[in-house]
């Protein structure tokens, strides 16, 4: 369409100055055999710059044979420095009085803008190049200025071919990373729901014989987990209050399991904002609070809550820590598959643009993430 628009104004170029001048009282008429002859000139820049646009810029864009096409561009302007010192054309008309080219006046024309057939130059005392049967080779000023023009117009063809070839580029690389950063997604999701399985089982196995009635709540419970993993843990994005749901099952879960000795708390807000996130973003922080923050020889807590400030969606989860293994959990932060994991996730799917830190103080251990809400 670009080009198609240029060169249409190329050919209307000199009827339309042709008829400003009209306008003007300059001319009577239009001086079609100019017109002709601009338009001769105008179909062999039109030629070259065909040849180039399909045969010699490919050799650039989609080919990398910079020697070929630089070869290719001196060619092309041999070519058309030949074909203009052949042509006559308005600049090289025999002019009236001196035919080796010295201007005196040009020669007359009828109303189309024609040469008069009969019209003959005044005679040239000496010899001229001209009666020798052949029209000399010379390069004028009009013919450098062709030259500037022609390289100028494969310059522009060139580079618009390497703005769209860039854009096409562009579009590629965003599509082929878009896939990979799916792919990396659905290998994490897939690691993390096997591990949140194996903990959940392992919660149910240790109630079976200790209390049956406890280990069937679990089940449902679980089997409410599993639907929204199912269902839910393949999206890209879910609405944030099913999200908060999961987290709601899965510490009842942990209190049908453990006993009064674990204070769990889970603080939301009255009103959830209207917001789409991850999949499974909070459980591995949850998960983990549990395994390294529950002590049977002492009184543990676990402490989550959610609140949105200011289009920021925060998650904190504190738990108190085991004395009887130390930094366990610390090193969980370099180590563990979860952790590490979220980390990926949240780097892929929001780039710098959140927070996560981790306290790991004396008696306890501190989670705070925080995400846009858009």
């Amino acid at each position: 369409m670009v080009y198609l628009i240029f060169w249409l104004g190329v050919f209307a170029a000199p009827v339309f100055t042709a008829y400003v001048r009209g306008l003007n009282g300059q001319q009577s008429h239009i001086p079609w055999f100019e017109v002709f002859e601009v338009w001769k000139l105008g179909c062999l820049f039109l030629l070259l710059f065909l040849i180039h646009n399909f045969l010699v810029a490919p050799l650039l864009v989609y080919r990398n044979k910079k020697k070929s096409y630089f070869a290719m561009i001196v060619l092309l302007t041999a070519v058309f420095v030949f074909i203009q010192c052949q042509r006559p054309g308005p600049t090289r008309l025999p002019l009236h009085g001196d035919p080796i080219g010295n201007i005196k006046s040009l020669p007359p024309t009828d109303s189309l803008g024609r040469p008069i057939a009969d019209f003959r130059p005044q005679p040239h005392h000496g010899k001229s190049r001209h009666h020798l049967g052949k029209r000399p080779i010379d390069i004028g000023f009009n013919d450098f200025m062709g030259v500037i023009l022609l390289l100028s117009l494969l310059g522009l063809n060139l580079g618009i071919k390497l703005y769209f070839k860039n854009n096409e580029d562009k579009k590629t690389l965003q599509t082929l990373q878009k896939k990979n950063l799916e792919q990396q997604l659905e290998y994490l999701k897939y690691q993390i729901n096997p591990h949140f399985l194996m903990n959940t089982l392992n919660n149910i196995h240790a109630l079976v014989d200790i209390d049956p009635e406890r280990a069937k709540e679990m089940i449902v419970i679980m089997s409410r987990l599993m639907r929204h993993m199912l269902y839910e843990g393949s999206k890209s994005k879910i609405p944030l209050q099913r999200e908060v749901d999961f987290l709601q099952n899965y510490t009842e879960l942990m209190r049908i399991r453990y006993t009064d000795h674990v204070d769990i708390t889970l603080t939301l807000p009255d009103r959830l904002p209207d917001a789409q996130i991850p999949p499974l973003l909070f459980i591995t922080f949850v998960e983990n609070a549990f395994k390294h923050g529950v002590s049977y020889r002492q009184q543990s807590f676990i402490r989550i809550s959610l609140r949105a400030e200011e289009q920021r969606l925060h998650f904190l989860c504190t738990n108190s820590k085991r004395k009887d293994i130390g930094q366990c959990q610390t090193k969980n932060i370099h180590g563990g598959m979860g952790l590490n994991n979220i980390r990926q996730r949240l780097t892929l799917l929001y780039g710098s643009d959140y927070q996560l830190e981790m306290n790991d103080g004396p008696d306890t251990y501190d989670v705070h993430l925080c995400l846009p809400l858009s």
